[in-house]
């Protein structure tokens, strides 16, 4: 029997996306390359359990969550995260952001300085400037503060930000233009605590990195994959990659796998196998249907 592997997701480095796999096996995924998959006969999705730790009771989960873990096991690990404003002694810098995924899709957040602009590849944004630098809780209320003065949120479905990538404009400075201007509204508003550091607006672009606009553009994806089912496989050549987002060029046009839905399976290696899982038309896409292939 074929050896199974358990994804552990995908991070993005200084090389670009990298598959992550329970045991610290890992792939750096290029564009070009084939990325290709299966579900064994009779699998079952399980939890992946919470910092670091395996679900207690190996809950199922379902197939077309994103988080692939149990109830139990999601409200652990989010009590423990700097989301849930429960590390207010964190000594670690954070820096707050503007970042950009689309056309009126801008979101104001924090990472800790130490990650760079990691999380920002992570959560697909197609460019973003820095706002300021500053110890935890002052850059948690600079960001309430920029959300409630802006009317921007802190956080973007994955779905829409899908839903727009075929249309970006075509150069840097009309994809940075929007946080251009909110970020010179920012840096003009009061109130900003006294231990966050302002920074300059420097917009930095990820489209081509991406690979999603410019000469760097693969073909428009058409599908995204709704879940993974047992028995299931997909395959196909990498032609773009953004956030937890991998665009496969199939023998069906480029469908989206969100990593994301592979957390939890026994994955195995696949071959030339048609793409065989439930696919959902993208917005503006046409001739796919919703079924299995």
């Amino acid at each position: 029997m074929a050896q199974a592997w358990k994804c552990a997701g995908l991070r993005w480095a200084a090389d670009g996306p990298v598959l992550r796999w329970v045991g610290g096996r890992r792939r750096v995924l290029a564009r070009g390359k084939r990325v290709a998959f299966g579900v064994a006969e009779g699998g079952v999705r399980t939890c992946v359990g919470a910092r670091g730790n395996a679900c207690p009771v190996r809950a199922g989960v379902p197939a077309r969550s994103t988080g692939a873990r149990c109830e139990e096991c999601a409200r652990l690990d989010r009590a423990h995260s700097v989301a849930a404003d429960t590390m207010a002694d964190d000594p670690r810098p954070y820096r707050v952001y503007l970042a950009w995924f689309g056309p009126g899709l801008v979101k104001v957040g924090i990472t800790a300085y130490e990650r760079g602009s990691a999380r920002l590849l992570e959560q697909g944004a197609v460019c973003f400037s820095w706002l300021g630098c500053g110890p935890l809780m002052a850059a948690r209320r600079t960001e309430e503060l920029l959300r409630a003065a802006l009317g921007v949120p802190d956080r973007i479905p994955y779905t829409h930000k899908r839903a727009v990538r075929a249309a970006l404009p075509g150069s840097q400075e009309e994809r940075t233009a929007e946080i251009a201007g909110l970020h010179a509204r920012a840096v003009a508003l009061g109130g900003w605590p006294e231990a966050l550091t302002p920074e300059p607006f420097r917009g930095v672009d990820h489209a081509g990195v991406f690979g999603i606009a410019g000469a760097e553009r693969g073909p428009v994806a058409v599908a995204e994959v709704a879940e993974l089912v047992a028995g299931g496989a997909i395959g196909g050549e990498l032609v773009a990659a953004a956030g937890p987002d991998l665009h496969l060029a199939t023998e069906r046009g480029v469908v989206v796998l969100d990593t994301r839905l592979m957390t939890g399976w026994e994955l195995l290696a696949a071959e030339g196998e048609p793409c065989a899982v439930p696919l959902r038309e993208l917005k503006g896409a046409a001739g796919v249907q919703d079924g299995l292939f």
